[in-house]
């Protein structure tokens, strides 16, 4: 009797084995595809990232990385994290994705790797109307604001020297502003976008944009932690996708009406 039966028991120990093996597999499929990626932007960099009523982040850079997102089939939660924060947040794996205005670079693709780019960008210089300025070159003698850490800062040390007291570095672009507003500095440099942004939507400021074609493009980049060539890849179908049907020129019209890709 048990010599008769035992190959039907070992058919049902197979297929019971199977079935588990089966179930362990479809398990590990379920939790990569809800994995979640937390996200870093600078919440006071308008209009690519800033915060409405609600506390929720909103602007250009979440758009854009919301929809090569969902093109990529990946979900994301994007937290508001300090600029000066940003890369270490990375490095330490607070943070698996980084978008906020970061301009790819050779000293940055040594700690970080780069999605192709996604916008072009350049710096500009922040006057009051009364300021003699004319370019960059000018401001050897004067205070500079910039946002700590930015290209605007790498900028500003090459034109005086890393440690002049003449560089003035805030946490923020707003803070920066401010501090030009209230005649602590006498101009600031940053970000096309953001110095464009703030000059246009505060007209009773009375300050001024100068254009100095001596700045370089520069091409803004979403970092991930160096090797994650996985997640990069998905990121890049990702822009590739949103460039091809058109999402990223609609949401570039959006926050640039008055600027050409």
């Amino acid at each position: 009797m048990k010599q008769r039966y035992l190959p039907a028991l070992v058919l049902l120990c197979s297929l019971t084995m199977l079935a588990a093996c089966g179930k362990k597999e479809n398990t590990s499929a379920t939790a990569a595809a809800s994995t979640e990626y937390v996200v870093g932007a600078d919440g006071a960099y308008a209009p690519f990232a800033s915060e409405n009523e609600q506390k929720e982040l909103v602007g250009f850079d979440i758009e854009i990385m919301k929809a090569v997102a969902d093109k990529a089939g990946i979900k994301v939660r994007i937290v508001n994290t300090p600029f000066d924060g940003l890369f270490n947040a990375l490095a330490q794996g607070d943070r698996d994705i980084l978008i906020s205005t970061i301009t790819i670079n050779d000293q940055r693709k040594q700690s970080m790797d780069f999605s192709e780019p996604y916008f072009v960008a350049k710096q500009l210089i922040v006057l009051p109307q009364s300021s003699k300025v004319t370019r960059f070159e000018d401001l050897k003698a004067l205070k500079i604001g910039v946002q700590s850490g930015t290209t605007a800062d790498e900028a500003a040390q090459n034109l005086v020297g890393k440690n002049s007291p003449s560089i003035k570095r805030f946490e923020s672009m707003p803070l920066s502003f401010q501090e030009l507003e209230g005649g602590g500095v006498d101009a600031v440099v940053g970000d096309n976008g953001v110095v464009t942004n703030f000059v246009k939507n505060n007209p009773t400021k009375n300050f001024r944009i100068i254009n100095d074609p001596a700045f370089p493009k520069e091409y803004y980049g979403i970092a991930v932690k160096k090797g994650n060539q996985e997640l990069l890849a998905k990121i890049n179908h990702g822009l590739e996708q949103i460039k091809a049907d058109g999402t990223e020129d609609k949401i570039y019209k959006k926050y640039f009406a008055d600027e050409k890709l």
